[in-house]
Order: structure tokens, then sequence, then C-alpha cells
């Protein structure tokens, strides 16, 4: 068969997929539809639909299809294939930082960047056509009472609760500009936050150093004593010790003062505008 007609094969079967839902597709699931082509037939047509801006390559064998309604953008959102792409890699994954914020409805912001939480090994961050994805990789993955689904066009992704991206906001302060903006959003997420949110489960899953700031800035920068006690009361019951520690993790080592209750060292400005 010439590569001509293997091409308008290919173009008709996304098509195809395109028209019954289906936004992406892996390498493995062409070769399965057309076991009679060689495999450089194959490459070669798939290289010609991602000329035309038909599909877009977003990891290595997996491409997602171009919708005609974004076409202009030459392809999808993230959040359209993410899933997708973490169940073909086989990852855990959250949505998470502004990007979870902005799904909770916080407004603060539009992300240009979206940031996904994954398990190891790392991955590489992708750029492609304006959206990028940055992946953060974490040793340890929250329990799935930390993670809500979210429904999209395309399915369903998983995303960080409020507590939980509240929290990264914090913990990974340096990826999203810094803790002003991170306490800025995290003011718009106050009012969907409960204090039933902090629980055992929550506490155990973060880091001390993690409480600690958060807690601190929940009192004293949010005015939000209720969640703040709440976060004290159930780190004594675990039993956890507090040791002092800087607000920013990577400021400055001079400090202007100690909070006492937090073993927090004072060494950078909070202020929101709130």
């Amino acid at each position: 068969m010439n590569s001509g007609n293997q091409y308008l094969k290919l173009e008709n079967w996304v098509d195809q997929c395109l028209s019954k839902g289906k936004y992406s597709f892996n390498l493995e699931e062409v070769r399965d539809h057309f076991q009679k082509d060689s495999a450089a037939a194959i490459k070669q047509s798939l290289n010609r639909l991602v000329r035309k801006q038909k599909v877009v390559s977003v990891f290595k064998s997996y491409y997602v299809i171009v919708s005609p309604q974004y076409q202009s953008m030459g392809i999808l959102p993230a959040s359209m294939f993410i899933d997708g792409l973490m169940t073909y890699l086989g990852r855990k994954y959250y949505v998470g930082l502004l990007n979870a914020a902005a799904l909770h409805g916080s407004s603060h912001q539009q992300p240009q960047e979206y940031f996904v939480v994954t398990e190891y090994p790392v991955l590489r961050a992708t750029h492609k056509k304006g959206v990028r994805i940055n992946y953060i990789s974490t040793r340890k993955m929250p329990p799935v009472s930390l993670t809500e689904k979210k429904k999209t066009t395309t399915g369903f992704i998983t995303v960080s609760k409020p507590i939980l991206t509240a929290l990264d906001l914090i913990s990974y302060e340096k990826r999203t500009g810094g803790l002003n903006r991170a306490s800025e959003v995290i003011y718009e997420l106050l009012e969907i936050i409960k204090p039933k949110d902090i629980n055992e489960e929550f506490i155990m899953f973060s880091s001390v150093s993690a409480l600690q700031r958060i807690g601190y800035i929940f009192e004293e920068v949010l005015k939000n004593k209720v969640l703040a006690e709440r976060i004290i009361q159930l780190s004594q019951k675990a039993g956890l010790k507090f040791s002092l520690i800087p607000l920013k993790a990577s400021g400055s080592k001079e400090y202007s003062d100690i909070n006492g209750k937090w073993k927090i060292e004072i060494n950078t400005e909070i202020d929101i505008e709130s």
C-alpha cells in the first residue's frame, strides 16, 4: 500500500475516534488497528498528521487529537488529556497548586502552567503549542481522601482537595511565585476549607515543617484561628514535635522575630490584599 493510502486510512481512523468522543491515542493502539501495515509506514503517516496539526505528540508514543474548536490553539487544554496520559504511563497523579485552586473557585490569577503532582521516577516537563505541564515528583502520594474527581469534557481528572491544595501551595511556593502569592490564593479558598478537612490522615501525610508553616499562615496571616487550632490539636494528639524552622525555607537565614507557638523564624514578610 502506498503512503498516501496509508495516511488516508489513519486520518479516517483518527476522525472516527474524534466522532466517538475519543481525544487521544497511543502508538500501540494504532499498530493493533493497522496490523498489516509496517511500523515505518505508520510512523510516516503519524508524522504527516502532526505536520497537518491534526494530532500532537504530548509524550513519547502518546498523541492528542486536535478537535476543530481547538484548531486555533493547535492543542487541547491539558485537563482534557492528562488523565488519559497518566493512565497510559501507569502513574498515580493529581492536578495541584494553582490549577487545583482555580478548579475550586480561586480566581486570583489564572495559571499559565499546568501543575501535576506524580510519583517517582521524575517526568520531564511537557511544553507543546503554548501548553506547559510541570510535573512535581514525590515519593509519598496522598491518601485518596485528600483528592477528588472533577468532571471535564472528556471524563474526569484527579484534583487535590482544597486543604491539600493549600498545603502544596506552601510546600512548593517557589514553583508558583512565593509565599505571598500562595497566601493570597489560600485566602480565596478559606470559605471551602472546613475544620473537619484537617483530619488525622491529613496530619500524618503532611511533613511537620509544612504543618508549622501552614498553621502559622492560617493564624497570623489569614487570621483563621479555627483552622490553626485544629492543626495544633491534631499535631499534639499525634505526638508531633515542632522544631525551629524559617518561615521561607529558601529565604534569608536572618530573621526579625520568632513565633513561639509555631516555632517559626520570621525571615520574610507576607502581605496579602484581602
